[in-house]
């Protein structure tokens, strides 16, 4: 059997981490096993979904690395099938119109809230006489698709992430409703369990890989790939992804959206590497820094846990840091010029110089983002902090600049950086680090920072440290 996965975002928002990380299990499946990775999107809420959405989904899809082996699927120019399904099951007696109106429906349920029931339909529309059908259509009503659900049936799989898995009928709260309200002559628009089975049965899907919440939906349509008279696919429940509180992570939690990694300015690498680490544990010989190449030939389910995993912010930010350490410069300088120029910094220096700025920044950052503030005192004039201005104002400081200026070689590097800051010391009286957090003061405009004779030699370059220098001495 070729294996054939599908990941099914509905366009109501942009790729959320949960989605991205289903995404990325249903790929590592794909690629293990020579198999076809697919994308359908499911845009029948008219109301919600938006063409922008689309592109976010796929556009964060290709950002993490996640190719597709076949144009995407638009769920809503498949409703066609979607209605002759419906009719098939209404034909064979499998599904029924249901009458009940809106405010019957509410009394039911209040009713059994009540009783301290969990909700049900009560089947009251199963077996409607054809008189009891007429006076309804006489009353004008419309009416839903109800699919027969048997309260005594078996519901059985073998889940490839949580084993075998048994549901009864009655477990399903009354008939499903498979299509919306509409005039009894019609067949209104069909709902998510019946279009989902119908387009998994036409695109040839045979491994559904989606998170657990989905556990009773997948009750429902084994109901549905019976009736419809198709081989189910082998289901896999991957567990949820946890907020600190152990709760399903929400929109609450803040960030939840790949859009909003690539905006904090975590990488491809990282993000994609930690959606594996989110429920699954990787062989020992893999690590914890991998690529998706490397994950696939390794990936299973044997190795997917059935408890949630809680999305772990120092670990993300570790694989990120890791990530942007091993870039060269020119790499880097790639990833941040972007920033740089949204900024509004000066970015009309030579690439080569910005290169080795990024390869100078490196070292120090977490996310890309870091890499702005960071650069701001090399790409424009610095603003003093008030510990530069506190360290500005020693006269021994003073005099070591002035002596810096007066004695700077014509031929200057890290190296003669070195030495004339050891004698500018000398010179003043005062120890070495005393003249070195002077001259990074008036390079940088503050204390700290990345190494200082390479940030010289760096300002050097652009003929950016005689002026600096000079602006500070009093």
């Amino acid at each position: 059997m070729s294996v054939r996965v599908r990941i099914a975002p509905s366009p109501t928002g942009n790729l959320h981490m949960g989605t991205a990380r289903t995404a990325v299990f249903n790929w590592l499946f794909a690629r293990r096993h020579g198999g076809r990775f697919l994308v359908r999107i499911e845009d029948t809420d008219r109301e919600r979904s938006q063409p922008a959405f689309t592109d976010s989904i796929l556009t964060g899809l290709r950002w993490l690395g996640l190719d597709w082996d076949e144009e995407p699927v638009f769920q809503s120019r498949r409703s066609r099938d979607h209605q002759e399904a419906i009719a098939a099951l209404l034909a064979n007696g499998r599904a029924y119109r249901c009458y009940a109106t809106e405010a019957e429906l509410n009394a039911m349920r209040e009713a059994r809230q009540a009783a301290h029931q969990a909700p049900r339909y009560d089947n009251r529309h199963r077996n409607l006489s054809p008189e009891r059908i007429a006076a309804f259509h006489k009353e004008g009503r419309h009416a839903v698709v109800r699919f027969r659900i048997d309260d005594t049936q078996d519901i059985l799989w073998q889940d490839m992430v949580r084993g075998p898995m048994r549901w009864q009928g009655a477990d399903l709260g009354g008939d499903m409703v498979i299509a919306r309200r509409a005039p009894a002559d019609r067949i209104g628009d069909p709902l998510y369990n019946l279009a989902v089975v119908v387009d998994d049965i036409a695109m040839g899907i045979t491994h559904v890989i989606r998170g657990e919440d989905h556990i009773a939906n997948t009750a429902k349509q084994l109901l549905l790939y019976n009736a419809l008279g198709a081989p189910p696919p082998c289901f896999a429940h991957t567990p949820l992804i946890l907020n600190k509180e152990g709760r399903k992570l929400s929109k609450r939690d803040g960030v939840t959206s790949i859009a909003d990694f690539q905006a904090l300015g975590y990488t491809a690498a990282a993000v994609s590497n930690y959606m594996c680490l989110l429920g699954w544990s990787p062989p020992v010989e893999l690590g914890e820094r991998f690529g998706l190449a490397d994950a696939a030939p390794v990936f299973g389910f044997d190795r997917v846990n059935k408890a949630g995993g809680r999305f772990d912010w120092d670990k993300l930010n570790w694989l990120n840091s890791q990530a942007l350490h091993a870039m060269d410069g020119a790499t880097l300088r790639n990833a941040l010029l972007p920033r740089w120029q949204q900024a509004g910094l000066d970015t009309s220096q030579p690439r080569a110089w910005q290169e080795q700025l990024a390869a100078l920044l490196g070292p120090s950052l977490v996310v890309l983002q870091d890499g702005v503030e960071q650069a701001r005192p090399f790409l424009g004039p610095p603003e003093l902090d008030d510990a530069s201005r506190a360290q500005l104002h020693i006269e021994a400081c003073q005099a070591a600049l002035h002596y810096i200026l007066q004695h700077r070689p014509r031929t200057f590097n890290a190296a003669a950086a070195k030495e004339l800051l050891t004698a500018a010391a000398r010179a003043a009286g005062v120890k070495k680090g005393v003249v070195m957090k002077g001259v990074r003061a008036a390079l940088l405009g503050c204390l700290h920072g990345p190494d200082l004779l390479l940030s010289w030699e760096l300002l050097h370059g652009v003929g950016e440290d005689d002026p600096r220098l000079r602006a500070v001495l009093r």
